[in-house]
């Protein structure tokens, strides 16, 4: 899925009311499964891309900061807080931009 199929014309479409889709990932050498609704899945990849990572390393990378918590979320919310994180970081850069 290289395009969004949750976001149609900058609009959540139907798809995204979705129930959680299951794919596989490696964290250090590890396979485990992610369990995340296809929007979520659709930024994941977007995000790993704006920043030029694999899906894998980007994943890991939300792992060891989850890990670091005192009192972590599932890797499933973690991924959703670090989105959402990435998502008002942006907002409020563009505010102060202007």
């Amino acid at each position: 899925m290289a395009d969004s199929t949750c976001i149609k014309d900058g609009q959540v479409s139907g798809d995204s009311y979705h129930p959680p889709v299951k794919r596989s990932v490696e964290i250090a050498g590890h396979k485990t499964s992610i369990s995340l609704e296809p929007i979520y899945w659709d930024a994941l990849k977007r995000a790993a891309l704006a920043e030029n990572v694999p899906l894998n390393a980007l994943v890991a990378r939300i792992d060891r900061q989850r890990l670091d918590s005192d009192v972590p979320p599932g890797l499933a919310g973690a991924i959703r807080i670090w989105l959402l994180s990435q998502l008002l970081a942006e907002q409020a850069q563009k505010k102060v931009e202007g």
